[in-house]
Protein backbone atom coordinates (compact mmCIF):
# COMPACT_ATOMS: atom_id res chain seq x y z
CA UNK A 1 0.00 0.00 0.00
CA UNK A 2 2.16 2.91 -1.26
CA UNK A 3 2.05 6.21 0.61
CA UNK A 4 3.71 9.33 -0.79
CA UNK A 5 5.28 11.53 1.90
CA UNK A 6 6.36 15.17 1.73
CA UNK A 7 8.56 17.13 4.14
CA UNK A 8 9.21 20.83 3.43
CA UNK A 9 9.18 22.07 7.03
CA UNK A 10 12.77 23.32 6.74
CA UNK A 11 15.21 24.24 3.96
CA UNK A 12 15.41 20.51 3.20
CA UNK A 13 13.14 19.23 0.44
CA UNK A 14 12.34 15.56 0.98
CA UNK A 15 9.86 13.20 -0.66
CA UNK A 16 9.48 9.46 -0.19
CA UNK A 17 7.32 6.44 -0.96
CA UNK A 18 6.77 3.64 1.54
CA UNK A 19 4.67 0.52 1.54
CA UNK A 20 3.53 -1.30 4.67
CA UNK A 21 6.95 -2.80 5.36
CA UNK A 22 9.37 -1.13 2.92
CA UNK A 23 10.80 2.34 2.31
CA UNK A 24 10.64 2.09 -1.48
CA UNK A 25 12.31 5.36 -2.46
CA UNK A 26 13.41 8.67 -1.00
CA UNK A 27 14.77 11.90 -2.47
CA UNK A 28 16.21 14.38 0.03
CA UNK A 29 18.09 17.51 -0.98
CA UNK A 30 19.12 20.86 0.50
CA UNK A 31 19.90 23.58 -2.01
CA UNK A 32 19.19 27.27 -2.42
CA UNK A 33 16.16 26.68 -4.62
CA UNK A 34 12.76 27.27 -3.05
CA UNK A 35 10.25 24.53 -2.35
CA UNK A 36 7.88 26.08 -4.87
CA UNK A 37 10.54 25.50 -7.56
CA UNK A 38 11.64 22.01 -6.69
CA UNK A 39 8.89 20.10 -4.88
CA UNK A 40 6.74 19.01 -7.84
CA UNK A 41 9.77 18.05 -9.99
CA UNK A 42 11.09 16.02 -7.06
CA UNK A 43 7.78 14.18 -6.70
CA UNK A 44 7.69 13.46 -10.42
CA UNK A 45 11.28 12.17 -10.36
CA UNK A 46 10.58 10.02 -7.31
CA UNK A 47 7.55 8.37 -8.88
CA UNK A 48 9.49 7.71 -12.08
CA UNK A 49 12.50 6.22 -10.32
CA UNK A 50 10.30 4.11 -8.05
CA UNK A 51 8.22 3.02 -11.07
CA UNK A 52 5.05 3.99 -9.25
CA UNK A 53 2.33 5.84 -11.15
CA UNK A 54 0.29 8.40 -9.23
CA UNK A 55 -2.73 6.13 -9.51
CA UNK A 56 -0.94 3.48 -7.41
CA UNK A 57 -0.76 5.77 -4.37
CA UNK A 58 -3.16 4.99 -1.53
CA UNK A 59 -2.53 8.07 0.64
CA UNK A 60 -0.48 11.26 0.86
CA UNK A 61 1.37 12.18 4.05
CA UNK A 62 2.87 15.55 4.90
CA UNK A 63 4.99 17.06 7.64
CA UNK A 64 2.71 19.61 9.34
CA UNK A 65 5.12 21.46 11.60
CA UNK A 66 6.33 23.29 13.42
CA UNK A 67 8.86 24.74 11.02
CA UNK A 68 9.19 27.30 8.26
CA UNK A 69 5.82 28.96 7.70
CA UNK A 70 6.33 29.17 3.94
CA UNK A 71 7.70 25.66 3.65
CA UNK A 72 4.83 24.19 5.64
CA UNK A 73 2.25 25.99 3.51
CA UNK A 74 3.82 24.78 0.27
CA UNK A 75 4.08 21.19 1.46
CA UNK A 76 0.55 21.06 2.82
CA UNK A 77 -0.98 22.76 -0.23
CA UNK A 78 0.75 20.25 -2.50
CA UNK A 79 -0.31 17.28 -0.38
CA UNK A 80 -3.90 18.54 -0.28
CA UNK A 81 -3.99 19.03 -4.05
CA UNK A 82 -2.69 15.51 -4.67
CA UNK A 83 -5.05 13.93 -2.15
CA UNK A 84 -8.02 15.77 -3.64
CA UNK A 85 -7.09 15.05 -7.26
CA UNK A 86 -6.35 11.36 -6.65
CA UNK A 87 -9.25 10.92 -4.21
CA UNK A 88 -7.01 9.37 -1.55
CA UNK A 89 -6.61 10.05 2.19
CA UNK A 90 -4.43 12.81 3.62
CA UNK A 91 -2.33 12.19 6.74
CA UNK A 92 -0.55 14.95 8.68
CA UNK A 93 2.55 13.94 10.65
CA UNK A 94 4.12 16.21 13.32
CA UNK A 95 7.56 17.36 12.20
CA UNK A 96 9.41 17.05 15.52
CA UNK A 97 8.00 13.60 16.20
CA UNK A 98 9.23 12.47 12.78
CA UNK A 99 12.72 13.78 13.53
CA UNK A 100 12.78 11.78 16.75
CA UNK A 101 11.35 8.73 14.97
CA UNK A 102 14.38 8.69 12.66
CA UNK A 103 16.71 8.19 15.63
CA UNK A 104 16.08 4.89 17.45
CA UNK A 105 18.01 5.48 20.67
CA UNK A 106 16.36 3.63 23.58
CA UNK A 107 17.27 5.07 26.98
CA UNK A 108 17.97 8.57 25.69
CA UNK A 109 15.74 11.59 25.49
CA UNK A 110 15.46 12.95 21.96
CA UNK A 111 15.18 16.72 21.60
CA UNK A 112 14.45 17.70 17.99
CA UNK A 113 14.95 21.44 17.46
CA UNK A 114 14.09 23.64 14.52
CA UNK A 115 14.89 27.30 13.95
CA UNK A 116 12.13 29.62 15.19
CA UNK A 117 14.14 32.78 14.35
CA UNK A 118 15.58 35.50 16.58
CA UNK A 119 17.54 33.04 18.72
CA UNK A 120 14.48 30.88 19.38
CA UNK A 121 13.86 27.21 18.61
CA UNK A 122 10.91 24.89 18.29
CA UNK A 123 11.69 22.03 20.66
CA UNK A 124 9.94 18.92 21.88
CA UNK A 125 11.01 15.88 23.90
CA UNK A 126 10.53 12.27 22.84
CA UNK A 127 11.70 8.82 23.88
CA UNK A 128 11.37 5.25 22.70
CA UNK A 129 9.19 2.98 24.82
CA UNK A 130 8.57 -0.61 23.70
CA UNK A 131 9.56 0.25 20.12
CA UNK A 132 7.15 3.19 20.01
CA UNK A 133 8.14 6.85 19.91
CA UNK A 134 6.40 8.66 22.77
CA UNK A 135 5.99 12.41 23.24
CA UNK A 136 7.40 13.47 26.62
CA UNK A 137 7.00 17.22 26.10
CA UNK A 138 4.90 18.78 23.33
CA UNK A 139 6.49 21.23 20.86
CA UNK A 140 7.16 24.67 22.31
CA UNK A 141 8.98 27.85 21.33
CA UNK A 142 11.91 28.80 23.55
CA UNK A 143 15.17 30.70 23.39
CA UNK A 144 17.91 28.22 22.54
CA UNK A 145 19.86 29.12 25.69
CA UNK A 146 16.77 28.51 27.84
CA UNK A 147 16.06 25.18 26.14
CA UNK A 148 19.67 24.09 26.56
CA UNK A 149 19.64 24.96 30.28
CA UNK A 150 16.41 23.03 30.85
CA UNK A 151 17.72 19.98 29.02
CA UNK A 152 20.92 20.02 31.10
CA UNK A 153 18.84 19.79 34.29
CA UNK A 154 17.03 16.61 33.25
CA UNK A 155 19.80 14.35 34.43
CA UNK A 156 19.48 12.01 31.45
CA UNK A 157 21.32 11.61 28.15
CA UNK A 158 19.76 13.98 25.63
CA UNK A 159 20.39 13.92 21.90
CA UNK A 160 19.68 17.13 19.98
CA UNK A 161 18.31 16.72 16.47
CA UNK A 162 17.17 19.02 13.65
CA UNK A 163 18.49 22.15 11.98
CA UNK A 164 18.98 24.04 15.26
CA UNK A 165 21.39 21.30 16.32
CA UNK A 166 23.47 22.34 13.30
CA UNK A 167 23.07 26.08 13.84
CA UNK A 168 24.23 25.84 17.46
CA UNK A 169 26.69 22.97 16.97
CA UNK A 170 29.50 24.83 18.76
CA UNK A 171 27.34 25.00 21.90
CA UNK A 172 26.48 21.30 21.90
CA UNK A 173 28.87 18.81 23.58
CA UNK A 174 27.89 15.75 21.51
CA UNK A 175 26.03 16.79 18.36
CA UNK A 176 24.15 14.16 16.39
CA UNK A 177 25.63 13.08 13.04
CA UNK A 178 24.42 14.87 9.90
CA UNK A 179 22.37 11.98 8.52
CA UNK A 180 20.31 11.88 11.74
CA UNK A 181 19.91 15.65 12.06
CA UNK A 182 18.39 16.20 8.60
CA UNK A 183 14.59 15.85 8.23
CA UNK A 184 13.59 12.93 6.03
CA UNK A 185 10.34 12.20 4.26
CA UNK A 186 11.13 8.52 4.76
CA UNK A 187 10.31 8.95 8.44
CA UNK A 188 7.08 10.76 7.54
CA UNK A 189 6.15 7.91 5.18
CA UNK A 190 6.80 5.12 7.69
CA UNK A 191 4.97 6.96 10.48
CA UNK A 192 2.09 7.60 8.10
CA UNK A 193 1.83 3.87 7.41
CA UNK A 194 1.42 3.28 11.15
CA UNK A 195 -1.14 6.07 11.47
CA UNK A 196 -3.05 4.78 8.44
CA UNK A 197 -3.21 1.31 10.00
CA UNK A 198 -4.65 2.94 13.14
CA UNK A 199 -7.40 4.55 11.07
CA UNK A 200 -6.01 8.10 11.13
CA UNK A 201 -7.26 10.29 8.29
CA UNK A 202 -7.23 14.09 8.08
CA UNK A 203 -9.71 16.32 6.32
CA UNK A 204 -8.34 17.92 3.15
CA UNK A 205 -10.29 21.12 3.78
CA UNK A 206 -9.53 21.65 7.46
CA UNK A 207 -5.99 20.30 8.11
CA UNK A 208 -3.71 23.21 9.02
CA UNK A 209 0.02 23.50 9.77
CA UNK A 210 1.16 23.35 13.38
CA UNK A 211 2.73 26.79 13.57
CA UNK A 212 3.12 27.06 17.39
CA UNK A 213 3.88 30.79 17.11
CA UNK A 214 2.48 33.68 15.09
CA UNK A 215 4.20 34.90 11.97
CA UNK A 216 6.23 38.12 11.94
CA UNK A 217 3.54 39.69 9.76
CA UNK A 218 0.88 38.94 12.38
CA UNK A 219 3.06 40.31 15.18
CA UNK A 220 3.79 43.47 13.16
CA UNK A 221 0.08 43.97 12.47
CA UNK A 222 -0.71 43.57 16.17
CA UNK A 223 1.94 46.14 17.15
CA UNK A 224 0.58 48.61 14.62
CA UNK A 225 -2.96 48.07 15.86
CA UNK A 226 -1.80 48.58 19.45
CA UNK A 227 -0.05 51.84 18.56
CA UNK A 228 -3.14 52.98 16.68
CA UNK A 229 -5.35 52.37 19.71
CA UNK A 230 -2.95 54.21 22.00
CA UNK A 231 -2.74 57.25 19.70
CA UNK A 232 -6.53 57.32 19.43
Amino acid sequence: MPILAIDTATLVSSVAIATTDTLVAELTIQTRKTHSERLMPHIASLLTMAERPQTSLKAVAVSIGPGSFTGLRIGLATAKALAYALKIPLIGVPTLAALAFACPAPGALLAPMLDAQKGNVYVGLYEWQDNIIVEVQPPQVKAFAEAQTELAKLGRPVLLLGEAAVMYRENIPNPAPAHVVMPRAGSIAVMAQQLYAQGVRHDVASLEPLYIRRSEAEELWERRQSRGCQSG
